[in-house]
């Protein structure tokens, strides 16, 4: 008899397939915007305003670009457009992966979900956020050259 897998588990695999949807989504129906930012426009999301006004990007700005460079295999692109967008990409492949794997293997991801020391993932996305946005402000006001 198959033990009963918690609902945290099927939590986990739903977000592992939208997660996929949207990485599949963003490869076939989303181009990257030339600019380095803008993709999210293709949505029908409003301009970044920061962008607009002040020409200073948001923390967010090219994470979009970057993940539709990452998803078709343009890796250094990636990075060089948004190196947070990069990691993000390739951390949501890998969540992807792992809750895959344990789902097949017959484990419960709510489990190890339970384990997970949320306060360091959590300070150690806000740091590469806030590098990456560090690298994006440097890119756009001119003080770094990637060519």
């Amino acid at each position: 008899m198959k033990n009963k897998r918690t609902t945290e588990h099927w939590f986990l695999l739903l977000a592992a397939g939208i997660g996929l949807s949207g990485l599949i989504g963003i490869a076939f129906f989303l181009a990257p915007d030339p600019r380095g930012y803008g993709t999210h426009e293709a949505l029908g999301f409003a301009t970044c305003m920061p962008m607009e006004v002040w020409n200073v990007p948001c923390p967010g700005c090219g994470v979009t670009t970057s993940v539709a460079h990452a998803v078709r295999g343009a890796f250094l692109q990636s990075i060089l457009v948004q190196p947070f967008g990069f990691l993000l990409c390739t951390a949501s492949i890998a969540f992807i992966a792992w809750v895959s794997y344990g789902h097949f293997r017959g484990k419960d991801m709510g489990h190890w979900l339970a384990s997970v020391r949320w306060k360091r993932w959590v300070l150690a996305g806000a740091i590469a956020m806030s590098l990456g946005w560090g690298y994006k402000l440097a890119f756009v006001r001119g003080w770094l050259e990637t060519q």
